[in-house]
């Protein structure tokens, strides 16, 4: 019994050891299943991840190739200013067609446009799918939009992706940017000169300006346009050193997304485009030619000045009759006057000083980066015209010349070209004597600081503002208007000019409520202005607007030298 009972044990033992070998294999068996399985699930998985990329590649090539035959036609480049800002953008848009021959139900196609659509004009909606061809119901849907009217699921709404050009700045640098037709070419501003580039290259064209300081050179401007009731205005800063124009503002302005007729005179682009007598802004050419002929320097007197004098029948007269006969050159421009220039503009004659305005681009046509750009009116040259041009009277320029000219006088002689393109800067050729440089740049800063000067309202602590006004009449045909043409040229700091800031007011009215607020440590505030010239409205405008942008430039643009 015993003995059976042991092989009974062993028996079981032995059932029991199979079982755990049986086990064992089909773990076994498990485990290489599942491991195949593995296996195969990764190769799976590469090759759907290598399919998916392959299909996107496609897609992406298949779309890069229909591009250039559909949208292609539409892709501009964008524009971004100095720091990468957008200016201009090019995005994607879509357009919603209608095609009538797929119409199941009208009623109800109508009825869910309305929904989403509810301001548009559904009469000639109605007109349109009547004449049974494809027609587009609305252009630059929202996505929003798109994804409504794909909800519907009605065949007879087709999509087509189109490229739409944005211009998020909106007013901000509309005569810079310019505009397109509908046929998606630029027909002013940059958009224009730069049109072919435009449409080949892929990458952003950066500009020179600064979209932040664009925008408070604006601001400044549009407010002190209702405080003085200006007909417009504009303002150029540009670095004296290489060229370069941070900002350029002129109002009235437009909105680019709002394609629109600017062929109103009231559009024109007053910094670029506008041609102007700018009056004694000249007299700082006149000195400055002087001194680069070595014919006088800034101490040389001039005595037995009279208050008027007679050319060709026509009176030329002082615009303050306090102003002394005996005067030094530099008295003479600091004190702004007409008589005293004219003795300069003798001495330097007709020919010496005709090519001095030449050699800094006054007289002619300048070459810029946008085609609207002024060409000033022929000047007659002789004995008389020698005498009214060096106070600036009867001779035109404008705006963007008057400040190219003004940085070529204080960055040491060297010639440069305004620009808004940014670009690598060759080394300036040196057109004037840089001695000239240095003789000028403090008597343009006393202007600013002292009270026989014109600009005291720019006397601003910590800036070293320095620079010339001139107020003079709005020229029109066979004579002069009684509209002003108010300009300040300034520069900052006149110890190492880095800024050249023009800024001019078309026709502004005296505001005998406004508060003139000296910012010379005096606080010395005044209500209204006595008279309505440049010293009272521009000079104050720029002061307020170096005050907002002093700042940026001080910190943002230390390296500009």
């Amino acid at each position: 019994m015993k003995n059976e009972d042991q092989r009974i044990i062993l028996e079981d033992q032995k059932k029991e050891i199979l079982f755990e070998e049986n086990r064992s294999n089909l773990n076994i068996s498990f485990n290489r299943i599942s491991f195949i399985f593995f296996v195969f699930f990764i190769v799976s998985l590469i090759y759907s991840i290598h399919l998916i990329h392959l299909g996107s590649r496609k897609a992406k090539t298949e779309l890069e190739n229909k591009i250039p035959q559909t949208i292609n036609k539409l892709y501009r480049a964008d524009i971004v200013d100095r720091n990468g800002k957008y200016l201009v953008k090019t995005v994607s848009s879509i357009d919603i067609g209608i095609s009538p021959k797929k119409i199941i139900d009208e009623k109800k196609l109508l009825i869910n446009l309305k929904y989403i659509f509810p301001n548009e004009d559904y009469s000639e909606v109605k007109k349109r799918i009547k004449i049974g061809k494809f027609f587009y119901f609305k252009k630059k849907i929202s996505e929003e939009n798109y994804e409504k009217l794909m909800k519907l699921g009605d065949k007879s709404i087709e999509s087509r992706d189109n490229l739409l050009r944005i211009y998020p700045q909106k007013n901000l640098f509309s005569h810079i940017i310019g505009q397109i037709d509908n046929d998606n070419n630029g027909i002013s501003g940059l958009e224009k000169s730069l049109d072919n580039d435009l449409k080949k290259n892929k990458n952003p064209i950066k500009l020179t300006v600064d979209k932040d300081i664009q925008f408070l050179i604006r601001k400044e401007l549009l407010k002190f346009n209702k405080i003085f009731e200006t007909n417009g205005s504009a303002a150029i800063l540009m670095n004296v050193n290489n060229g370069e124009i941070l900002s350029l503002v002129s109002l009235p302005d437009f909105d680019p997304n709002m394609r629109k007729d600017i062929s109103d005179k009231k559009f024109i682009n007053r910094a670029t485009k506008g041609i102007y007598e700018f009056g004694s802004v000249f007299k700082t050419f006149t000195l400055a030619s002087a001194l680069n002929e070595k014919i006088i320097e800034p101490e040389t007197k001039f005595v037995d000045l009279p208050k008027s004098l007679t050319c060709a029948g026509f009176p030329i007269r002082e615009y303050d009759d306090n102003l002394p006969s005996n005067l030094t050159a530099e008295q003479i421009l600091v004190r702004s006057g007409n008589i005293g220039s004219v003795r300069i503009g003798q001495r330097i004659g007709e020919e010496k000083f005709k090519r001095f305005l030449f050699n800094l681009g006054i007289i002619e046509k300048i070459d810029f980066d946008i085609e609207e750009v002024g060409k000033p009116i022929k000047f007659n040259w002789g004995k008389c015209p020698l005498a009214t041009a060096s106070f600036g009277h009867g001779i035109t320029t404008t705006m963007l010349q008057v400040a190219k000219a003004y940085s070529i006088i204080v960055n040491g002689g060297y010639y440069i070209k305004p620009i808004l393109i940014k670009k690598k800067i060759t080394k300036p050729k040196k057109i004037i004597d840089g001695e000239v440089s240095k003789k000028i740049l403090p008597i343009l800063r006393k202007i600013v600081t002292t009270k026989e000067g014109t600009a005291n309202l720019a006397n601003i602590n910590g800036y070293e503002i320095g620079g010339k006004t001139g107020t003079a009449n709005k020229s029109s045909a066979g004579g002069y208007t009684s509209e002003k043409i108010n300009t300040f040229v300034s520069i900052f700091p006149t110890s190492k000019p880095r800024f050249v800031l023009a800024v001019m007011l078309e026709n502004p009215k005296i505001n005998l409520n406004y508060i003139y607020e000296y910012r010379d440590g005096s606080n010395f505030k005044l209500k209204g202005s006595p008279r309505n010239t440049a010293g009272w409205n521009t000079v104050e405008a720029t002061g307020h607007i170096v005050e907002k942008i002093g700042p940026i430039l001080a910190t943002k643009y230390s390296e500009i030298n």
